[in-house]
């Protein structure tokens, strides 16, 4: 089934191809520039650090629903082997199979394709099953720090999680920049918190996927109204899951990561922020969020930390 016109409208309004030339693999990244990272860093205070991120761990958030994306199997290579001969030090090392996107992670603007094209109008086969993407892979994006911003959906409606039918609105954006008493700007990394992950947290893998709270179609807009860098919420798919538009599955990514070269991070752990954010009536703050820089591959994990 092909995509309906009111994707391709929205498309049209949000697409960023060509904005920082034809070359450019990196997208709304380019808007945090030197000027933005010194404001972000002003907004400490007190150095208080929240960190964001799930254990990488074998019984992790994935239960089979997305396809080949596995948690981490971890097993121990060494373990206090005396490699240089006997009474020499003994290390202990480790290994890691696991899906790059399998916890807390950033999507790279590869992540997804529609139409046959990626960002900046490139052809969706540069991505190759032995060199993988080609152009925008996770290791292009070399570092990323910027001014944080909650917008904390469930805490601004009252509630400790959102309903698994609700769609994020625009209207809950802004509603939700009031309650924080802060103002999304060029260059901001947006965390939106649904209270999701809470499911997550309790050990219940189903219902944390399924259904789920997430971003509405129609959000793209408002990001790229305001100029954002990257966004990221407390979700296993980040957008409504059901689709909120039958039979349009994956919209907003497609929108964001392939239209507007926007970076999607999901699978974030916000509920200690939301908690910090309330108790200092404050809800902007440095976050430093570099993914791990995976030659040639379409998402990767991340240990973001906010400091307030």
């Amino acid at each position: 089934m092909s995509l309906p016109a009111e994707f391709h409208e929205i498309a049209k309004r949000v697409n960023n191809w060509g904005r920082w030339g034809g070359a450019d693999e990196t997208g709304t990244l380019n808007l945090i520039t030197d000027a933005v990272v010194r404001e972000a860093v002003a907004t400490v205070r007190t150095g208080r650090r929240i960190p964001l991120a799930l254990p990488l761990q074998q019984d992790g958030v994935q239960s089979g629903l997305i396809p080949g994306r596995i948690n981490p199997l971890h097993t121990m290579v060494q373990i206090n082997q005396e490699i240089f001969g006997p009474d020499t030090v003994a290390t202990s090392d480790d290994a890691v199979t696991m899906g790059l996107q399998a916890s807390t992670h950033w999507d790279a603007l590869t992540h997804v394709s529609h139409s046959g094209k990626i960002y900046n109008g490139r052809p969706a086969d540069t991505i190759t099953a032995h060199g993988g993407a080609r152009f925008s892979s996770i290791a292009t994006v070399e570092h990323l720090l910027s001014r944080g911003v909650l917008l904390d959906v469930a805490r601004a409606r009252g509630v400790d999680r959102l309903p698994g039918d609700h769609a994020v609105t625009q209207e809950d954006l802004a509603e939700a920049e009031d309650f924080g008493g802060v103002r999304v700007r060029a260059g901001d990394i947006v965390l939106v918190r649904t209270g999701q992950v809470r499911l997550a947290l309790a050990g219940d893998r189903q219902a944390y996927g399924y259904p789920s709270p997430g971003l509405s179609v129609r959000t793209p807009e408002w990001f790229h109204a305001r100029d954002v860098a990257a966004v990221a919420n407390d979700t296993l798919t980040f957008e409504i899951f059901p689709p909120e538009i039958e039979d349009l599955w994956m919209p907003v990514h497609a929108l964001h990561l392939v239209e507007m070269g926007m970076l999607q991070g999901q699978n974030w752990n916000l509920e200690a922020l939301s908690e910090a954010c309330a108790e200092e009536g404050r809800h902007a703050f440095l976050l430093t969020a570099s993914p791990e820089p995976f030659a040639g591959a379409t998402g990767s994990p991340v240990a973001p930390v906010a400091v307030l």
